[in-house]
């Protein structure tokens, strides 16, 4: 009877401590529960299709003719005669005061039109037989380039300027910024896109010229991340025109470590305020049996941790298993 309970005893012993042996093994850091749908979704503003400009009268125009803006100074002169040289700012209405002349609109106007609508104006007052007006701006919004976006800078400008020039000017293109650059053209209804490409060779075909008044604009590049259980984990930077897979991401990663839990493996994306999380096998995918998602800027590829793979990598599991034997030979002395 003494034996028979000693054993007992000893097997719930080994009952009560096994699960808790279990547990510890097999706990892991707690991963918190992800909302929105689960499924990969792409929005229309995300990765837009990028029309790039291939009309070389818009990239080279022979001539470009500056349009005049409120806050524009210019400074008239009518050649041969030194007494008519007025300098004036045009008005937040679009107007300017002139001498001989009174009040006239110029807002809008291309310095050409100016040019000629104040000539027409000096014969009709009858200062002027045949003037020969020539209008320059000397200072305001059409006296410079502004660039945006991953740069910033405001370039004086007279004239023309090339792209590369002003680029420069400002400090150059940052490792962030996307070499597809867009330039919003005062009287252009379309912006102007170039791809200035990796080959500097290349890049003086795009090498386009740049007129006051230009707003260049330099986005920045799409990213996406990848953490967990990558051997290499980091960001992988996107092109516009080459997708990037779910398994040309994890190749520019290293590939999966052993540590990781294969059939977890979650992409992340937020659209808006809305944020959207599927789950994937990553081994389906490798062999075929699953789709190979294209994955969009921001991205985040999410790999946990298996913590049974990661005990037997790093050799805590043998030290667990020896506690459960020694647990189970002391039970059953």
């Amino acid at each position: 009877m003494i034996l028979q309970s000693k054993l007992a005893c000893r097997e719930r012993a080994v009952r009560c401590i096994l699960p808790t042996i279990t547990a510890l093994l097999l706990a892991g850091p707690a991963l918190g529960q992800f909302n929105g749908p689960a499924s990969l979704t792409a929005a229309p503003e995300i990765n837009r299709p990028v029309t790039i400009t291939t009309d070389r009268s818009v990239l080279f125009p022979p001539n470009h003719d500056i349009v005049l803006s409120a806050g524009d100074v210019i400074s008239l002169r009518v050649f041969s005669q030194t007494d008519y040289s007025p300098v004036v700012r045009i008005g937040t209405d679009g107007n300017v005061q002139l001498q001989f002349i009174g009040v006239l609109h110029l807002e809008g106007l291309t310095i050409t039109q100016a040019e000629e609508l104040i000539q027409r104006k000096l014969i009709e007052a009858g200062i002027y037989r045949n003037p020969q007006v020539t209008l320059q701006i000397t200072e305001g919004p059409n006296a410079v380039v502004s660039v945006i976006g991953e740069m910033h800078g405001v370039v004086p400008i007279a004239g023309s300027r090339r792209l590369l020039d002003v680029l420069t000017t400002v400090g150059g293109l940052p490792g962030s910024a996307s070499h597809v650059i867009t330039i919003h053209r005062p009287g252009d209804a379309e912006p102007i896109v170039v791809d200035l490409g990796s080959d500097p060779m290349r890049s003086q075909l795009a090498d386009i010229p740049i007129f006051a008044g230009d707003t260049i604009v330099v986005s920045r590049i799409g990213v996406v991340y990848m953490i967990g259980a990558f051997k290499t984990p980091g960001t992988i930077a996107l092109t516009p025109y080459s997708p990037l897979t779910l398994m040309q991401a994890t190749a520019l990663s290293g590939g999966v470590s052993f540590e990781g839990k294969y059939d977890d493996l979650r992409v992340i994306r937020t659209v808006g305020d809305q944020r959207t999380v599927v789950k994937l096998d990553v081994k389906k995918v490798l062999y075929g049996k699953a789709p190979d998602p294209i994955l969009q800027p921001n991205d985040i590829v999410f790999l946990p941790n298996s913590v049974l793979k990661a005990s037997i990598g790093n050799g805590s599991l043998g030290t667990l298993l020896g506690i459960v034997g020694l647990v189970i030979s002391i039970a059953y002395r």
